[in-house]
């Protein structure tokens, strides 16, 4: 009893084990692109702003795009394509609410995912 018992758990994990796959993830841009490096490079050549400089990439309008957050108050935040074209300034400058050119980025935004931050003492 203790034999087949051993034996039907044994093949009940085998089958278990060679079932299992992967999740299919949505295929994002390697976030090491040459603009994307050479901006974060950029970025770590600057003295570091408070709050943090951060980057994140969400789908937008279904593409995907690259959120660079504002370094402060009135200092606007950028919004680029996966190829590294600036597409708009969503938040920041006089009024706040960017250059008017993405209004709705913050509504429509999903899959946010954090690229980079900047964790050097300000």
């Amino acid at each position: 009893m203790y034999t087949t018992l051993t034996r039907l758990l044994t093949i009940v994990l085998f089958c278990l084990a060679i079932s299992c796959k992967p999740t299919d993830a949505p295929e994002a841009t390697n976030p090491q692109a040459p603009w994307l490096s050479d901006l974060i490079q950029q970025l770590e050549q600057e003295a570091p702003a408070n709050p943090p400089a951060k980057i994140y990439r969400y789908t937008y309008n279904n593409q995907e795009v690259y959120y660079l957050t504002g370094r402060c108050c009135d200092i606007p935040s950028k919004l680029f394509d996966k190829d590294g074209n600036q597409l708009c300034e969503p938040d920041g400058g006089i009024t706040g609410k960017g250059d008017g050119r993405c209004p709705d980025f913050f509504e429509k935004r999903t899959n946010e995912t954090i690229i980079w931050e900047d964790k050097r003492e300000s």
